[in-house]
């Protein structure tokens, strides 16, 4: 668990916008390491699913170094960055992002097919089984409620067995009962496959559960940021 596998150093994003440039990210640094579980806390617009998407190379840093595994994000161009997110990265988003003319089963195994996975379905199969949703693999998005839609994603984003796994808010679309389901799931599949897991949260519950905590407001790492107890 020693071993960096996420590392900012001086990380930052701006973004031109009608009223000017808008400073989102200041002056990041920080390492998550191999195998833990961090959490990112501070109130509505204080850069949280930003920095998701930076570690993710979702979006590029106008600042600074982001390197994961050793390589770095803001040297490679989009195709290199599109082929490591498919080869070491799973990410969960709050909106499930399925494809509405796909089954379940095909959402989860059709990523695999394009990275080239021989047994694509049967893996597929077998996370949506993990999930609780084995009997639903024949279904649509539009036929799932939205705790089985975020199974499902849930399902694809584990499924290429990534070595870090990046969750945006991934019970904010849900109802408290069905958001807990939601993340034993979550804990439970980084548990089962060893994935570092780094998730945005507005929820001190589920935080609390985090081995790290980083709080950020406006832009920046909150001075109050702290361990989990």
């Amino acid at each position: 668990m020693n071993d960096p596998i996420l590392t900012l150093e001086g990380a930052a994003l701006s973004l031109d916008g009608n009223a000017g440039r808008v400073d989102i990210l200041q002056d990041i640094s920080l390492t998550v390491r191999r195998g833990e579980t961090l959490g990112l806390v501070g109130p509505s617009g204080s850069g949280k699913s930003s920095l998701l998407m930076l570690m993710g190379g979702l979006e590029r840093a106008t600042g600074g170094r982001i390197a994961a595994l050793g390589q770095d994000l803001t040297a490679m161009t989009e195709d290199q960055l599109a082929r490591f997110r498919r080869e070491h990265m799973g990410v969960v988003f709050q909106s499930f992002h399925l494809i509405p003319t796909m089954t379940a089963l095909e959402n989860v195994a059709t990523p695999l097919e394009l990275a080239g996975v021989a047994d694509a379905f049967d893996r597929a199969e077998a996370e949506l089984e993990a999930v609780g949703l084995g009997h639903r693999g024949g279904h649509y998005p539009s036929q799932m409620s939205g705790g089985e839609q975020q199974r499902v994603a849930l399902a694809r984003a584990i499924a290429p067995r990534p070595e870090i796994l990046l969750a945006d808010e991934p019970t904010g679309n849900l109802d408290e009962s069905t958001g807990k389901q939601i993340v034993d799931l979550l804990f439970g599949l980084r548990d089962r496959h060893g994935a570092t897991l780094v998730m945005v949260t507005h929820s001190n519950e589920l935080a609390a559960r985090c081995d790290r905590v980083i709080r950020l407001r406006d832009g920046h790492v909150s001075p109050l940021a702290e361990a989990a107890e």
